[in-house]
């Protein structure tokens, strides 16, 4: 009798043990606590970080929703693409691709030329978007770089556009020199080349203090550039929105450091030298003569270092020399 008893009460406390376990909730994803914790351990990210989940998005790959993971301590961020399946229980990160399309695309859909500064033959196969920044020393070598050979060495097969993206957390003046660069783009569409060119030259003689000074001396003695307007433009912020748009715009493409080139869509997050920039050009060049799916007619760093996220490689980035690394 009481072996049976002793039976029944086992039964029934292992069926309570298993309806507890089926009652109790299962981890997911999609719960914003637990994802965090998930990703602090994931990236060996440490408590003075802080972390951001974004709401959940549709997704270009089936069966999976996409969530933006902000990590920053103070001015230095990174954001990661997180992949979550439907059921919240998987989790993927990479990238993955259209075979149908150009790997590109969705860099394409998002970088707007129109009314930007430009250099090279409108309609050209090769396209390249530079983000850059006035006060980046990493952003004048380029500069000096690409305005010595770019176009003197691919003047039909290339158009490129400038963007700004100062980094204001690290260089005071360098929204405002972008604001004054939109200045005179809007009076003389030209002059903004040689406006470009005289900040790089004098970016170590530039302060946040003299650069309207700087910039209305270089006005006077350029032609066609009027330097009451300019003044009366720079003081008023006339082109504060604009500039800020294209802040938007690096942050919507993650970009977190400059210089940062997209050439045909193809992102380029360094510094990168004339060998390894040619190499890829002349290859864009070569595929886009049977492809015709990207160019003119298609449309220093605040990267936070995390341990434990998985380093990527620009695709396509020819082996050499390594670029400059960016300041920190």
């Amino acid at each position: 009798m009481k072996d049976r008893m002793f039976r029944a009460i086992s039964v029934c406390l292992l069926g309570a043990l298993l309806l507890g376990a089926a009652d109790a909730p299962q981890k997911s994803a999609f719960d914003k606590p637990t994802l965090e914790a998930y990703v602090r351990h994931l990236y060996l990210l440490q408590p003075q970080l802080t972390v951001t989940i974004g709401n959940p998005k549709p997704s270009a790959l089936p069966g999976f929703k996409e969530v933006r993971v902000h990590m920053s301590q103070g001015a230095q961020f990174q954001e990661v693409s997180l992949y979550i399946s439907n059921d919240g229980k998987k989790i993927v990160q990479g990238n993955f691709y259209d075979v149908a399309a150009n790997p590109f695309k969705p860099e394409l859909d998002k970088l707007k030329t129109q009314f930007q500064p430009a250099l090279g033959t409108a309609g050209a196969p090769v396209v390249i978007v530079l983000f850059s920044d006035m006060q980046c020393p990493y952003c004048k070598g380029e500069a000096e770089m690409v305005r010595q050979k770019l176009i003197q060495n691919y003047p039909t097969q290339v158009r490129l556009y400038f963007k700004d993206y100062p980094l204001e957390g690290l260089h005071p003046w360098a929204k405002s020199a972008a604001m004054a660069g939109r200045c005179v783009f809007q009076q003389k569409p030209d002059a903004f080349w040689d406006y470009h060119d005289f900040v790089y030259a004098h970016q170590d003689a530039i302060t946040l203090d003299n650069l309207k000074d700087q910039v209305l001396g270089w006005a006077k003695s350029t032609k066609d550039v009027d330097s009451i307007k300019l003044g009366a433009c720079i003081v008023s912020k006339a082109t504060q929105a604009e500039v800020e748009k294209e802040i938007e715009e690096a942050r919507a493409l993650d970009v977190s450091g400059t210089p940062t080139m997209f050439i045909n869509g193809r992102r380029i997050p360094q510094a990168i030298e004339w060998a390894n920039l040619k190499t890829i050009i002349d290859t864009e060049i070569e595929y886009q003569k049977t492809a015709k799916n990207a160019g003119d007619d298609c449309g220093c760093e605040l990267k936070l270092d995390i341990p434990g996220l998985p380093q990527t490689k620009t695709p396509g980035l020819p082996s050499g020399s390594p670029p400059a690394s960016k300041k920190k």
